[in-house]
């Protein structure tokens, strides 16, 4: 009996270190481009092609910070991703768990046929919009404007099937059921019952969209031309139009960029972690 309890050990001993092993060479491989960015950051733009590569931090980041603010409005940047990405933010949760709690828990006609066709969205390439888009953006005025970028990412697909499926089974129907009896809305159901329970599954969307509103390039280049209105991400790609590029000034941008990100991610990870378990789970 010991021996058979011995032998366990060092399986499980040994098949969780493997595990533990495989996680940390992940995460070597997944942070060093952030790690050599931020050291590309922090050097002259000549070590970018340096053999051997370099690999330790200098003393340039606040320099190369400096060229950066010379040659764009790198907090106009920010400021208009931010005020993007709020906005698209907000208005994606809201639009995707009202949608999602009105596939997940109503019965009417051409539900599924709906639902189907908002998932059929997701396989079309976003390029194949770009050129409707940006007339119709033109004929109703919003070019070269904020409101002309955010209007197009309101309806998102993968937000919808996320809440509708995280609804399905986080919110129980005996509940929605109790509550229409005690003479509840529909809204006052979604804003008193689903919201609090879907909190978690808001926090993995949430950070979903902000990432890929603040990372979205082609889109908002297509729409904005005047360098007031410019996003970091259009800001940035200023920074290359030059003969002499100075890769040094434009990781550092990059860089400084990212870290509103990671931020954002600190602040949420817990509902982020709670929500991806949450669904293992069930």
């Amino acid at each position: 009996m010991r021996k058979h309890d011995k032998r366990n050990r060092r399986k499980f001993s040994i098949g969780r270190l493997s595990v533990y092993l495989f996680l940390f060479i992940a995460a070597i491989v997944s942070l060093f481009p952030f790690y050599w960015m931020f050291v590309m950051a922090t050097r002259p733009s000549a070590a970018y092609n340096s053999i051997p590569p370099t690999l330790t931090p200098g003393n340039m980041l606040v320099e190369n910070f400096k060229k950066v603010l010379s040659q764009i409005d790198f907090f106009g940047g920010m400021w208009n991703s931010f005020i993007l990405c709020f906005v698209v933010t907000i208005i994606v949760l809201l639009i995707s768990s009202l949608a999602g709690f009105a596939f997940a828990k109503f019965r009417f006609p051409g539900r599924n046929i709906f639902f189907i066709a908002i998932l059929v969205t997701m396989i079309i390439p976003p390029q194949l919009g770009l050129i409707p888009q940006y007339f119709l953006i033109s004929k109703i005025g919003l070019l070269d404007t904020l409101q002309g970028v955010m209007i197009v990412s309101f309806l998102n697909p993968l937000g919808i099937f996320l809440m509708r499926q995280y609804i399905s089974e986080g919110v129980p129907d005996e509940l929605i059921e109790a509550a229409k009896l005690d003479g509840c809305s529909n809204f006052r159901i979604y804003w008193g019952i689903v919201l609090p329970i879907i909190l978690p599954a808001f926090a993995t969307l949430g950070i979903i969209v902000f990432t890929a509103v603040w990372g979205e390039f082609l889109w908002q280049f297509t729409v904005l031309r005047d360098p007031e209105m410019y996003t970091i991400q259009v800001a940035l790609a200023q920074l290359g139009n030059t003969h002499n590029i100075d890769f040094g000034m434009i990781l550092s941008g990059v860089f400084w960029a990212t870290v509103p990100l990671l931020v954002i991610f600190l602040l949420f990870n817990r509902l982020f972690i709670s929500s991806i378990t949450e669904g293992s789970v069930k």
